[in-house]
């Protein structure tokens, strides 16, 4: 699938920062190279906004993170990570990045959610029927909704070139058996967020929003 790209389109980009970061822990233990990512989803069009979407935890290991985005020109919106009493996680930013996609969409040409994450159906229907807009999502197609991808209007791939859009990933060595090993880079601290539980619905939750907007 393939649409028309050109200079003067204004485009938006909102970065599902945990959706990412757990995609390529899993899938090639690595770590997200988001500006490449950015860039290459953005090609050379008309950035008015660039915002990940970040899950804050008590450690606060994520501030080199933030002045990386920062250096990036990508704005960091910040939740904090709830932990209740029986131990359970849990931390959700899925609404919080839709009402700004529906907020922003119209100053938007083109959106571009960086997830794979299906719940975001709803919200890539409504910026395509009633805003207007060509929604694209980038994200690691081995680990993304197959909704998701039927429902946009250009689908990028971070499998086909894993190497450009990864850190770390070749830098692997046998530990015994058939198992692989990430070598830690010198002085480095990747970010290493969460993984919370995610509130139930989210989906619906989205649908909400949407349903929300369209009264108004």
């Amino acid at each position: 699938m393939s649409v028309i790209k050109h200079k003067d389109q204004r485009v938006g980009i909102f970065i599902d920062t945990q959706n990412l970061y757990h995609s390529a822990k899993n899938l090639y233990h690595a770590r997200v190279n988001f500006d490449q990512v950015v860039k290459d989803a953005l090609a050379d069009r008309r950035l008015i906004r660039a915002t990940a979407y970040v899950i804050t935890t008590e450690s606060g290991d994520e501030k080199n993170f933030f002045e990386a985005l920062e250096k990036m020109g990508i704005e960091a919106k910040t939740k904090d990570l709830q932990i209740f009493s029986g131990g359970s996680k849990k931390a959700d930013w899925d609404v919080g990045l839709a009402i700004d996609a529906v907020k922003l969409a119209p100053k938007l040409d083109a959106v571009i959610l960086v997830t794979g994450d299906g719940d975001f159906v709803p919200l890539v229907e409504y910026l395509q029927m009633n805003e207007g807009c060509q929604v694209e999502v980038v994200t690691f197609g081995k680990s993304a909704s197959g909704k998701l991808k039927e429902a946009t209007d250009d689908f990028i791939d971070l499998d086909k070139n894993p190497g450009r859009y990864l850190l770390g990933h070749r830098d692997t060595h046998k530990t015994g058996g058939n198992t692989e090993r990430e070598i830690p880079q010198k002085n480095e601290r990747p970010l290493r967020p969460e993984r919370p539980e995610k509130p139930q619905r989210s989906e619906s939750r989205i649908r909400k929003v949407i349903r929300e907007k369209q009264d108004e």
